[in-house]
Order: structure tokens, then C-alpha cells, then sequence
């Protein structure tokens, strides 16, 4: 797993134009090598502005957050494989990764497992159906992602320590939620600064708001993977 904080660091493209991600990718320029697209810019023509990150070199997070039953979550998976995607997250149900990882064999797509979202607290998940506190239900995926052969799992960095012990040192463990110190929460509950959060043993950390919402993306960007870079072993 490379140790250079540029490698780690995803940034969320989460806005409502391909035109305005457009603009944040020029400003980055070689600063960054990581971007995440999820549903905001995938339904405003972010397929194919990702199948054109991926041509110019970039690595793509496509996060779209697949379940459904198996033949489809495998044919879905099929042709993000064409894309020349570099990770794709499906929520951590055990038929739907076995199906993914099956229909990933032999590529270079990380399948990554979202366990609980950042989003979600305890009432959230008892809301929600589940008898499991979030802590106990990202665990208990986290094992199951592990056994399904996935590449890694998406969870918040408070459980990034009790899910590496879980997953053991090679599966990537992806966490949003990342807020530098003094950064406005917003919508997410369970957070973390970047230097904790790979003190605590995550391997990539998905930085959106912090950044691209920021007056200076690019000296945004340059301090967080400062602060990651610190954090890193070695």
C-alpha cells in the first residue's frame, strides 16, 4: 500500500455541475490524483467526465453505492470495469459483493464495502431497523467484506482502528467524514481531522466540502495532505 499522502487523499467532486468539477479539477491541477463522483454529478453528466478523469490519468471513486439482486449488481459492476474505475462502493450486503467480486475478477477495480454511513448515528441505525449499535453493524460487515473478498470497506474513522484489526493490513479502508480542525461538521455526525484518521489506521481518506468549498481549494488541499503526510508512517 504506497505511503505518499497524494495517493490517499480522494476528493469528493460533490457539486451540481460537471462544469464546476470541471473548474476544481484545473485549480488542483497535479496537487491532487484522487477524485470520488457520486450521485450529485452522476446525474448531471458525471459518467462520462469520470471516463474522461480515468483517460487523462486521473483515479476514479465512482460511489455509487450498488445493491440490488445479484445479476444485476454483477452486470452493473461488468461495465464499470470498462470505465477504468479505480474503486466502486456497494453496500456491504453479502450476496450483492460476492456478485460484485465475482464480476470484478481479474481487473483493477477495488470493490469497497460502506458498512454504516458517516451520516447515521445510533438512533439513525435503530431507526433505521437494525438491532446492532453502529460501532457492532460496521463490524460485523467489515467481516463479512473480508470474507466476500472485497478490496476494502468505506466506514467512518472512529471504527477505522476496530476494522483494521478486523480486515488485517492489505484491504484499503476509505473514510469520509473528514473535517480539518475548526471545519464545520455539516451533515455528517461521526468525524475525524485527517491526521487522526490515518493515525487510526485508514488507508484513504474522502475529503469533499473542506476543500472544494474552500476560498483557496489548492492551499486546501496542500495543508490536509500536509497534515496526512506528518501522520504517515515512516
Amino acid at each position: 500500500m504506497s505511503m505518499n499522502a497524494r495517493d490517499r487523499l480522494i476528493v469528493g467532486l460533490d457539486l451540481p455541475t460537471v462544469a464546476e468539477a470541471e473548474k476544481i479539477v484545473a485549480t488542483l491541477g497535479e496537487e491532487v490524483v484522487f477524485y470520488k463522483i457520486g450521485y450529485q454529478l452522476v446525474f448531471a453528466g458525471g459518467l462520462e467526465f469520470a471516463r474522461d478523469l480515468a483517460a487523462a490519468g486521473k483515479r476514479v471513486f465512482l460511489d455509487m453505492k450498488l445493491l440490488d439482486i445479484d445479476n444485476t449488481v454483477a452486470k452493473g459492476v461488468e461495465n464499470i470495469v470498462k470505465m477504468g474505475m479505480s474503486m466502486l462502493t456497494l453496500h456491504a450486503y453479502p450476496k450483492a459483493m460476492k456478485a460484485a467480486v465475482e464480476a470484478a475478477r481479474g481487473s483493477d477495480l477495488c470493490l469497497l464495502g460502506v458498512t454504516v454511513l458517516t451520516s447515521m448515528d445510533e438512533q439513525d441505525v435503530i431507526d433505521a431497523g437494525y438491532e446492532y449499535d453502529p460501532h457492532t453493524l460496521v463490524l460485523r460487515r467489515a467481516e463479512q467484506a473480508r470474507s466476500a473478498g472485497m478490496g476494502g470497506i468505506v466506514c467512518s474513522a472512529e471504527e477505522a482502528g476496530a476494522v483494521r484489526r478486523i480486515i488485517g493490513p492489505d484491504m484499503a479502508l476509505v473514510t469520509p467524514g473528514i473535517r480539518p480542525a475548526g471545519a464545520e461538521k455539516g451533515d455528517q455526525k461521526r468525524v475525524m481531522t485527517p491526521g487522526d484518521a490515518i493515525r487510526a489506521g485508514s488507508s484513504h481518506l474522502v475529503v469533499g466540502r473542506p476543500i472544494v468549498k474552500a476560498p483557496d481549494p489548492l492551499a486546501a488541499s496542500r495543508a490536509i495532505l500536509a497534515e496526512m503526510a506528518v501522520a504517515l508512517p515512516g
